[in-house]
């Protein structure tokens, strides 16, 4: 199999740093996304919709998205579990990834995408309005969050899981994006601090 890889784009990082806390290598083909090479006829010819990361099985099947690409291999090497363990801690594992991917991740995506001038080729239109809009959501999922993290050393329980995962790449993506968490927020900083030190999170 072949993982097309986007580098540090929020997606393909997702699927890097859960290989990684899986302990499992994969053929990686690297895609310069910045020289619009996920545009290319051969990822395209791929993934239609032009995004990264792909994970093209022997057998042709084409994998996309990052969550379902997680899960193949989470299917194939349950341990450790990322996805949780049984029915109720695998619910609430995917209730919070869905959380962060909806309420945190795709806030500081629309921020930057719709602010930043090196996205003005790839957003179009840019809104800067919209992403205007995002940042007090961004802060207010962080003090929400916060609060949660009171009580808990990882998003979900006591374990790490994919969706601490989505939520440090979010947390790292918030820096591009020009949204500083408040230094308030002792618990995010707390959680944040300590799955970034994780072998795993190594650019």
């Amino acid at each position: 199999m072949k993982l097309y890889d986007g580098g540090r784009a929020p997606n393909p990082r997702r699927v890097t740093v859960f290989l990684k806390e899986k302990g499992i290598e994969v053929d990686t083909v690297a895609v310069d996304m910045g020289a619009f090479g996920h545009k290319s006829d051969e990822i395209t010819a791929k993934n239609p919709l032009q995004r990264l990361p792909i994970l093209e099985l022997d057998d042709g099947t084409v994998l996309c998205e990052s969550v379902a690409i997680c899960r193949y291999f989470e299917e194939l090497h349950p341990d450790p579990p990322l996805f949780g363990i049984d029915a109720k801690d695998k619910a609430l594992v995917e209730m919070w990834n869905r959380r962060v991917e909806l309420m945190f991740l795709a806030s500081v995506a629309a921020a930057f995408r719709h602010l930043h001038p090196a996205m003005a080729g790839w957003e179009v239109p840019q809104v800067p309005a919209w992403g205007e809009a995002n940042k007090p959501k961004v802060l207010d999922f962080l003090r929400f969050l916060d609060g949660e993290l009171a009580s808990r050393e990882f998003i979900v329980g006591p374990r790490f899981t994919i969706a601490d995962i989505t939520a440090m790449i979010a947390f790292e993506f918030m820096k591009p994006a020009k949204i500083a968490c408040p230094e308030d927020l002792t618990h995010v900083w707390r959680w944040f601090r300590a799955v970034h030190q994780r072998p795993s999170a190594a650019l």
